[in-house]
C-alpha cells in the first residue's frame, strides 16, 4: 500500500488516465474527486462487494440443476 500526504486541491495520478483529487477535509472526512475514463469502474468498497456478492449469487443459480434420474429396477 502507498500511503501519501495531499492537501486540498492536490492530485494523486494512478496510471496516465486516473486522478484522484483531494477536494476536502473536514474533522475525520476526506472528499476526494475521482477522474478516470469512462470504461473504468469506479465505486466505494462496500457497493464494489455487494455487486461482486450479486454477480456470485447469479452464477450459482445460472448453473444447471442435476438431472434426476428414474431409479433402476
Amino acid at each position: 500500500m502507498l500511503i501519501l500526504t495531499r492537501r486540498v486541491g492536490e492530485t494523486v495520478m494512478i496510471g496516465d488516465d486516473v486522478t484522484i483529487t483531494v477536494l476536502g477535509v473536514k474533522g475525520n472526512q476526506v472528499r476526494v474527486g475521482i477522474n478516470a475514463p469512462k470504461n473504468v469502474a469506479v465505486h466505494r468498497e462496500e457497493i464494489y462487494e455487494r455487486i461482486k456478492r450479486e454477480q456470485r449469487s447469479e452464477e450459482v443459480s445460472e448453473k444447471p440443476k442435476p438431472q434426476e434420474y428414474a431409479p433402476i429396477l
